[in-house]
């Protein structure tokens, strides 16, 4: 690789949504700007390839989204997800600028579309790309070469220089390159498995990858070396259900196995282990990786009948099928009699009761060690249906703190005057834990819109 200038005014390392906003929004100021994206042109994007929505704050119906979206229960939501740990003045003012998402993103090439059917309930919330991630993608790489700006594929950044909290320069391979500000938009650290050994021993051999191959924290080691203040835990990350038979790495959204919530979930022991009716899918789906990994051997299997057939997203492989629970059990290498055995138990435990998967039902099972406490049927209309659960990795939360000026923070106390950051490097400032469906995107934009204006600001003096 070799760039065509040795200086920039902005430089930036991640070409993913947040990278490249950054990147338009700098280039639209009149700077001149480089994007170092480390994966192949194939794959560019990092985890954006593999989303399908964000989640706006609005007053009011927003391009396709219907009714109102207000900034009091978005953050009511993410309180409760997170349980606190997020930064509230940075979350706030990541919901508010979030309403301007949508229209940004349009104006600039990006379609929507209505939310699909099924048990996701973000018509109202949610904004779905047309086409998805890669769509989304496409529209700003275009947008952004229309503005000149410079992108090189296969240049992960390998060595990076910061003197007094300022940068300086980095390295991609045996290239120097300077820049009157950068901006860190290099993603996560979730394709590094011995990183996530770190925090979670040795079963985090077991996990699956949803997101790309490319997040290895690169950058996020160089820059916490660097004296970066360290922002989340390195156990804190977006982990889902995937389908077991996904592949380690790359296997994206279509992985995910969303009817947890119309059915029971069972570890290896034929056990139930958590309320599968909770809350609605989208505001608890994220913490069933962390409950699967915590099962013996990081696997369990969810159990649904004929008539949860139709209500939900059907992930990417079939579901194991079998006339009888025994049957159904062998196939998916649990004990039989266990199985049929806990399936009994919690069917006499259903209590009556109207069953509505668009709100909260209230049909709930009474008596059980660990109850369901909405959407709560009788599974007993064969033919029976089990996928296998392990947990999939999204992105990480540990990150580099980051004030409201998307400025990244040294552990010494002083702001680096010239470094900004977006995306999941940062994006544990907001998000402590948990998730909510399409926040990661919303971080995303928001500060990388944020970082792209002070960069440009910084480097053209303004």
């Amino acid at each position: 690789m070799k760039t065509h200038h040795d200086h920039y005014d902005v430089l930036v390392a991640g070409g993913g949504q947040a990278g490249l906003v950054a990147a338009i929004v700098a280039a639209e100021k009149g700077a001149r700007v480089c994007v170092l994206e480390g994966a192949p042109r194939t794959h560019r994007g990092g985890n954006t390839r593999h989303t399908r929505n964000l989640r706006p704050m609005h007053l009011g119906p927003l391009s396709v989204l219907s009714g109102t979206y207000d900034e009091e229960e978005y953050w009511e939501d993410l309180l409760r997800v997170t349980k606190g740990k997020t930064n509230e003045k940075l979350a706030r003012m990541t919901l508010r600028k979030s309403t301007e998402a949508v229209d940004w993103l349009e104006s600039r090439g990006v379609q929507f579309q209505p939310p699909l059917g099924g048990t996701l309930h973000l018509g109202r919330t949610n904004a779905f790309f047309m086409g998805g991630g890669k769509q989304l993608l496409n529209a700003l790489y275009r947008h952004a070469e229309g503005l000149g700006v410079e992108i090189h594929y296969d240049a992960m950044v390998t060595g990076i220089t910061l003197e007094d909290g300022a940068f300086k320069s980095l390295n991609v391979g045996d290239q120097t390159i300077t820049a009157t500000a950068f901006v860190a938009a290099a993603g996560g650290f979730e394709a590094n498995i011995e990183w996530l050994k770190e925090a979670w021993g040795e079963v985090a051999e077991n996990f699956l990858i949803r997101g790309t191959p490319y997040n290895r924290g690169t950058l996020l080691r160089m820059l916490l070396d660097a004296g970066v203040q360290q922002i989340g835990e390195p156990d804190q990350c977006h982990a889902v259900a995937i389908d077991g038979r996904a592949p380690k790495f790359d296997g994206g959204i279509c992985t995910r196995v969303d009817c947890v919530s119309l059915g029971i979930v069972v570890n290896e022991n034929a056990e139930r282990f958590y309320d599968e009716g909770e809350d609605f899918w989208p505001k608890r789906y994220a913490i069933w990786g962390r409950l699967v990994a915590d099962q013996p051997n990081q696997v369990a299997h969810v159990i649904i009948d004929q008539k949860a057939k139709g209500g939900f997203m059907p992930p990417v492989f079939p579901a194991v099928v079998a006339d009888t629970i025994p049957e159904l059990a062998e196939k998916v290498g649990i004990d039989p009699v266990q199985l049929e055995k806990t399936i009994t138990e919690y069917n006499a435990a259903v209590q009556p009761g109207s069953f509505d998967h668009t709100e909260l039902d209230g049909l709930h099972t009474k008596g059980l060690a660990v109850n369901k406490t909405n959407w709560a049927r009788t599974i007993d209309h064969p033919p029976y249906s089990a996928y296998s659960l392990r947990p999939g990795i999204t992105f990480t939360y540990l990150g580099v703190e980051v004030s409201e000026k998307a400025q990244v923070q040294m552990a010494s106390g002083q702001e680096c005057p010239n470094v900004f950051a977006a995306g999941e490097i940062m994006a544990g400032n907001v998000l402590g834990q948990g998730y909510l469906a399409g926040i990661g995107m919303t971080i995303g934009n928001v500060f990388g819109r944020i970082a792209g204006s002070e960069a440009a600001d910084y480097a053209l003096n303004r």
